[in-house]
């Protein structure tokens, strides 16, 4: 089965538009690759892509819907219904973490949060991607995805087996970890206090 670039600040896209759409079908390969795998890939697989989801996400919330509630018509209501979104998908996310690949309605919960992260996406290339593009220049949305991918090369790459201690698991581990541990990167990276 073949592997994809699921590395942020490895991808080519200098705006920061560009970079969250590639991210979007990023995601929507890992999704077919855990769906079609079993065993200890499905479970690789699918700590990818929670990888994948919890940085990209942190970065949109801690990067990308500020600069929107500033920039955009509406920002505010904008960046509200995404957010809710997120968190119905952050919620089952964790469940799924925390019940592993091997729960008798992992194959559904897949099936949900799949349609959840589709539903999300397509609500932000239609609601809030087109009015960055409209509404901010070039420089700024290189500016913007100069930060996610700075952020993103140093968050956490998957979870660690064994790393049971509390210390350890503020670094690595569940979704929430990952974000948190994002979420502090993006802020150095940004020049803000954590």
């Amino acid at each position: 089965m073949a592997k994809h670039n699921t590395m942020p600040e490895t991808m080519n896209e200098s705006d920061v538009v560009d970079l969250l759409l590639a991210q979007h079908a990023r995601i929507q390969k890992l999704f077919d690759e855990v769906e079609q795998a079993s065993g200890e890939q499905r479970a690789e697989s699918f700590t990818r892509l929670v990888r994948l989801l919890a940085v990209h996400e942190t970065a949109e919330e801690e990067i990308v819907h500020p600069y929107a509630r500033l920039r955009l018509d509406g920002g505010d209501a904008v960046v509200d219904d995404r957010l809710q979104e997120e968190n119905q998908a952050k919620q089952l996310l964790m469940k799924m973490d925390r019940t592993g690949v091997e729960a008798a309605d992992f194959t559904e919960s897949l099936a949900a949060l799949r349609a959840m992260v589709t539903a999300h996406a397509h609500n932000e290339e239609r609601y809030e991607f087109t009015q960055l593009r409209a509404h901010t220049s070039q420089i700024e949305r290189r500016g913007l995805a100069v930060g996610v991918k700075a952020a993103e090369a140093l968050a956490p790459t998957h979870p660690h087996p064994g790393t049971e201690g509390a210390v350890k698991n503020v670094l690595v581990g569940t979704p929430i970890a990952m974000m948190d541990r994002a979420r502090d990167v993006i802020r150095q990276a940004m020049g803000k206090q954590p």
